[in-house]
């Protein structure tokens, strides 16, 4: 919009002339905007260019941020500046008589229509977003107010007011006269910013932190040359960028403030009525008599609380200090101790916060004075549960889950720690190898240099009719003819003559092997042989024979002593020997780390298969009873989903209409208890049935056994031994046991047959599990003790009259004890073959529960084997079981039912599970591991298998173990069967091989 006063003239009249240019005029002195607005509101001034009559140029400034952060009462402003002439830009402008100077921010120069520069920062002002920059229109809106402030070039400043709305006169009036008073008018480069404000009704620069934001601001520059004050173009955009920085700061500034003066507010609102909520619940709690409260009084997890307590009502009325010490979920997790405050509520209420972690579902705690005096609620102490989070069961997982974890970073740490100390050990042992390697090496050395030395002290150059070298004086690498007199030696009647020869004594054997020639340049029967001289030689033995190596039949050796010749042009004799040490150093390293690496090659084989090994005697145990009861996955592994077929028809369940399933974990000691019965479900595959659980993830163990209803009825529990399976990957291990074996025979220390083999290798199997085991052995005079490591004197003490004297020691890694009575019962240079076997074994048997009890010892399991030791189940029932031994359970192994069938059938009735190894002497082991018939007739062995069922069937007790026993002899029947039959060529390799990945370690059916 452009306003013209007086007579409107082209505007080319006035902007033709090389003269015309833009100027900024300012009105010096500060005129309060707060008198002027309503409000806190912004001067919006227009920029308008044009001519008018007697030649002035009108400019409307712009002001474009101060509507949008401080909007005016309804009101609008316009100033308009006037210029006489134009010629009035080439007179001295006449200084106005103001004495104030300061200028008002927001006028600049601004250049004549046409110009670039003028085009250039009006595209760049148009280039803004509309919403930054309101247009001029919004200045002409209905009930708005301009003010239109005329400045004559010669005189004044004219303010004109046409509100629509009445201002106020006096302040309208205050306004313009202070405008007519303005002074000067000066041309200024740029307009910066001015922290002065709108004071006394003068028009002063405006501030951008009392008037808000200045979104867009005008560069308005001077085109006239002539104007001593303008400044570079390029300085004035520069400074306009400067200030929209300052612009977008300030906009970010004063949001952030009105945001947090808003936070604030809200906060202590907040605040004030939280504390009226406390202070009123602190008042009915006080007139109840209770002694502490929270606050919020529902407890969520992950919040922090505030704890209060009645300090009057409690045993610390008396105390200074009052704390509160506390933990979460039982007192498992998270402990914490604070100071409490006292507080101004009515009362004598103590409190402190307290944060309650998300995990938690209950809180514990206690208030204590910091030294002996607590208030724990009558020893029950205080509790506070937490809603809305986990309860017991689900925080019991999370600690199996961070067991987990924690179980999973110190296995990490461990196995770190262990490869360092195995890469330390390695360096050690490597660095301890190569010591050793050197001291070898020279100690080689020394004893071929003394040798040599004698050797060289028999060499010579040439012996007188029987040898010579030409040329005479020689080194090494040279080519020399050695003359040899045949008719000197014992090879005068041979056809062909040899030599084999080396150096330096034989060093590289012979190195040297050449046929002689015969010679004709000599008298005599002489023969020659081109031989190369080796480098590092100082001597050359050889000696003369009929044929090549390992053909010759006569030889002539010198009479035994071999011939020796001096090397005269030798190497160095120490250069010679330090690098004969430094070969024999790396001889002896490159055949230290050949044995290095069978040794590993051969420990990874062996542990290869043991874990084959292991595996496959697994899987057998799982598939085993798959005719019964089998899972899916067969291997269970803890925190997984299993499910469990089985089958009715081959149990007592068969034809039952339902089958429950009973289960838990660990031994039936879970710390959930039994899970509740589940109805199986028909599997898709003929008569089983099946059931679902989810296996924990501290589960080691899986129990279970089956019922024909949910509230019991019959039940098949494996004929009272319950179902169990393995369970792997569980954060809780098995607890080791300890099991002690006694018996009177173990290999390879005290074997006779395979007893001894069955001992040994199953104590190592089971300890291999964690499980602790101790072997109890007679001390016979006849053992083989190179076996044990280890061995010495433990203790002694007295029974039956004698005194025992304890040895102990390691065998194959196992703990062995060797009771040695005093009274010669096995001082007899065997093990088996007296007279008196039955009382010696029985008083061994009663010897070894003493040592037992006399040492504390408390196993869980005491195994003994066969006849000999057969005395120790029921010793142990009448005797010991109810004098400090009852926590164990025993277990009773038959290897051979040929011997001591009477003991063998007491020993099964009273012990706790009876378990069968090779029978009836049916196979023996031999050397070479193969299996040979037992002697006899096939009708003595048919008369003897009927003698012991029928000797079975007396056994009391036996009603568990029958069936199996008799399956087992029906078995042995079949095989002997196959005996009397010479096995074919296939079955006999499939035999042997069969041996060989067995181990040859015993026999069995």
């Amino acid at each position: 919009m452009i306003r013209r006063n007086g007579a409107d003239q082209p505007q080319k009249n006035s902007l033709t002339s090389e003269a015309a240019m833009d100027v900024a005029l300012q009105a010096q002195g500060s005129v309060s905007y707060r008198a002027v607005f309503q409000e806190r509101s912004g001067l919006k001034l227009n920029p308008f260019l044009g001519s008018f009559q007697h030649g002035r140029l009108s400019h409307f400034v712009q002001f474009s941020s101060w509507p949008k952060v401080h909007p005016a009462s309804g009101i609008s402003y316009r100033v308009i500046a006037n210029a006489a002439g134009r010629d009035y830009w080439r007179r001295k402008p006449r200084k106005m008589s103001t004495p104030r100077t300061s200028r008002p921010k927001g006028f600049g120069p601004k250049l004549p229509a046409g110009t670039s520069t003028q085009k250039r920062v009006q595209r760049n002002i148009e280039d803004k977003k509309d919403s930054e920059t309101p247009e001029s229109s919004e200045l002409a809106e209905a009930n708005k107010t301009v003010l239109e402030m005329n400045v004559d070039s010669e005189k004044q400043w004219a303010v004109e007011v046409s509100p629509p709305e009445k201002l106020e006169e006096g302040k309208t009036d205050e306004t313009s006269g202070e405008i007519e008073k303005s002074s000067s008018v000066r041309e200024v480069p740029a307009v910066r910013p001015s922290k002065q404000g709108v004071e006394n009704g003068r028009i002063g620069t405006v501030s951008e932190n009392d008037t808000g934001l200045l979104h867009k601001k005008e560069d308005i520059e001077v085109g006239n040359e002539n104007v001593a004050d303008v400044t570079s173009r390029g300085r004035d955009k520069k400074a306009t960028k400067s200030n929209y920085t300052l612009t977008n700061k300030s906009v970010e500034t004063e949001i952030r403030l009105v945001e947090e003066a808003s936070l604030k507010l809200k906060l202590e609102i907040q605040a004030r009525l939280c504390r009226e909520e406390i202070e009123k619940l602190a008042e009915e709690r006080f007139s109840r008599g209770d002694k502490l409260f929270v606050y919020p009084q529902v407890v969520k997890p992950d919040i922090d609380i505030e704890v209060f307590f009645n300090r009057s009502l409690s045993t610390l009325e008396n105390e200074q200090d009052v704390l509160i010490m506390g933990a979460f979920n039982d007192w498992r997790w998270k402990s914490f101790t604070r100071r409490l405050n006292k507080t101004d509520f009515k009362g004598d209420w103590w409190s402190c916060l307290v944060h309650v972690p998300k995990e938690a579902y209950k809180m514990d705690f206690v208030f204590f004075n910091g030294q002996s005096v607590y208030d724990n609620n009558d020893m029950k102490d205080f509790c506070v549960p937490v809603e809305g989070g986990m309860d017991a069961f689900a925080f019991e997982d999370f600690l199996l889950e961070e067991k987990r974890r924690e179980l999973e970073k110190l296995a990490k740490e461990q196995a770190e720690r262990e490869r360092e100390a195995e890469e330390q050990r390695r360096v050690e042992a490597e660095k301890a190898a190569r010591e050793a390697d050197r001291e070898q090496a020279r100690k080689h050395t020394q004893e071929r240099r003394k040798m040599l030395q004698e050797v060289m002290k028999k060499a010579v150059r040439t012996v007188e009719n029987v040898w010579h070298i030409e040329p005479s004086n020689f080194g090494g690498d040279d080519l020399v003819n050695l003359y040899y007199n045949k008719i000197s030696g014992p090879l005068a009647e041979s056809q062909g003559i040899w030599i084999h020869g080396g150096y330096n004594n034989w060093k590289d054997g012979p190195s040297i092997v050449s046929r002689l020639v015969r010679s004709e340049k000599m008298g005599g029967d002489w023969w020659y042989a081109k031989v190369v001289v080796p480098y590092r030689a100082f001597v050359l033995d050889w000696v003369f024979a009929d044929g090549p190596p390992e053909k010759a039949i006569v030889y002539d050796n010198n009479r035994r002593q071999d011939f020796h010749a001096i090397v005269p042009k030798s190497i160095s004799e120490e250069l010679y020997w330090v690098e004969e040490e430094h070969q024999i150093y790396k001889k002896l390293q490159e055949e230290r780390r050949l044995r290095e690496e069978e040794k590993r090659a051969k420990a990874q084989k062996t542990a290869r298969l043991k874990a084959e090994t292991k595996e496959r005697t697994l899987k057998r145990f799982l598939l085993s009873q798959k005719h019964i009861v089998y899972t899916d996955p067969l291997d269970v592994h803890a925190g997984s989903l299993v499910t469990v077929f089985y089958n009715p028809a081959n149990t007592v369940l068969n034809g039952k209409p339902e089958v429950w399933f009973r289960c838990s974990f660990n031994r039936w000691t879970h710390r959930k208890g039994p899970l509740p019965p589940q109805k199986m479900l028909p599997a898709d595959n003929g008569s089983l049935v099946k059931s679902t659980v989810k296996v924990p993830l501290d589960a080691y163990m899986m129990d279970f056994v089956f019922s024909e209803r949910e509230d019991g009825g019959i039940f098949d529990n494996k004929c009272g031994m319950d179902y169990h399976i393995p369970v792997f990957g569980g954060i809780v291990k098995e607890p080791p046991m300890h099991i002690v074996h006694i018996s009177v025979e173990m290999a390879p220390i005290a074997k006779v047959g395979g007893l001894g083999d069955v001992v040994t290798s199953l104590s190592r199997a089971v300890q291999e599990l964690n499980h602790h085991v101790d072997i109890i052995l007679p001390k016979y005079d006849c053992l083989n003790l190179s076996n044990v490591k280890d061995f010495g004197f433990n203790r002694s003490f007295a029974w039956g009259g004698t005194e025992i004297k304890v040895w102990h020691g390691k065998v194959e890694g196992l703990s062995v004890y060797f009771l040695e009575a005093q009274n010669g019962f096995f001082w007899r240079g065997c093990i088996y073959g007296c007279n008196n076997d039955i009382e010696r074994f029985g008083f061994f048997c009663h010897a070894a529960l003493e040592f037992l009890l006399q040492s504390g010892f408390h196993p869980d399991i005491l195994h003994c084997h066969d006849w000999s030791s057969a005395p120790v189940t029921w010793l142990f029932k009448d005797h010991y079981m109810h004098y400090g031994l009852s926590k164990a359970r025993v277990v009773f192994t038959i290897h051979n039912l040929e011997f001591g069938a009477h003991f063998i059938g007491k020993a099964m009735a009273y012990s706790d599970k009876a378990t069968t190894s090779t029978f009836l002497g049916m196979t023996k082991r031999t050397d070479d591991c193969k299996k040979e018939r037992t002697e006899g007739t096939k009708e003595d062995f048919q008369k003897e298998l009927e003698m012991v069922r029928e000797d079975l069937k007396k056994i009391p007790r036996l009603e568990q173990g029958m069936a199996l026993m008799l399956e087992k002899l029906d078995k042995l029947m079949c095989q002997r069967a196959e005996y009397d039959r010479e096995p074919t060529p296939t079955e006999r390799r499939t035999t042997e091989t069969q041996l060989a990945a067995a181990g040859g370690n015993r026999a069995e059916f």
